[in-house]
C-alpha cells in the first residue's frame, strides 16, 4: 500500500484560497486513482473530488465544482487540491486517499489507503 501525508491546511477567511498537497511514498503512485474527501464535525466523511491515475480525468462534488481543482504530479508522487472562493461550509478535515480500483469511485470503501488528514477552517 502507498503511504500518504497531507499538508497545506490552515485558517482562511471566506473567499480565500488554500492549496492542499498529498505526498505519497512508493514507486507505484502513478498506478493509483487519487481522491480527496472531507469530514466536518458530527458528519460522515464525504467525497470532494478525484483524479485518474494519469491525471486525464477529474471528478468533483457538485458544491465544489468551479471552485476546487485537483491535479497531480506523478514525477513528484504528489496530488494537489487547489481550493478557491472558500466558504465556511468547506470547514473540515481533508483527507487524500488512493484507490487501486479500475474505475474511479466516490465512496470511502473504494479507497485502499488514507492519509492522516489536514484541518481546513474557513471563517466568515
Amino acid at each position: 500500500q502507498v503511504q500518504l501525508v497531507e499538508s497545506g491546511g490552515g485558517l482562511v477567511q471566506a473567499g480565500g484560497s488554500l492549496r492542499l498537497s498529498c505526498a505519497a511514498s512508493g514507486r507505484t503512485f502513478s498506478s493509483y486513482h487519487m481522491g480527496w474527501f472531507r469530514q466536518a464535525p458530527g458528519k460522515e466523511r464525504e467525497f470532494v473530488g478525484a483524479i485518474s491515475w494519469r491525471g486525464g480525468s477529474t471528478y468533483y462534488k457538485d458544491s465544489v465544482k468551479g471552485r476546487f481543482t485537483i491535479s497531480r504530479d506523478n514525477a513528484k508522487n504528489t496530488v494537489y487540491l487547489q481550493m478557491n472562493s472558500l466558504k465556511p461550509e468547506d470547514t473540515a478535515v481533508y483527507y487524500c486517499a488512493a484507490s487501486t480500483r479500475w474505475n474511479i469511485g466516490e465512496k470511502v470503501n473504494e479507497y485502499n489507503s488514507w492519509g492522516q488528514g489536514t484541518q481546513v477552517t474557513v471563517s466568515s
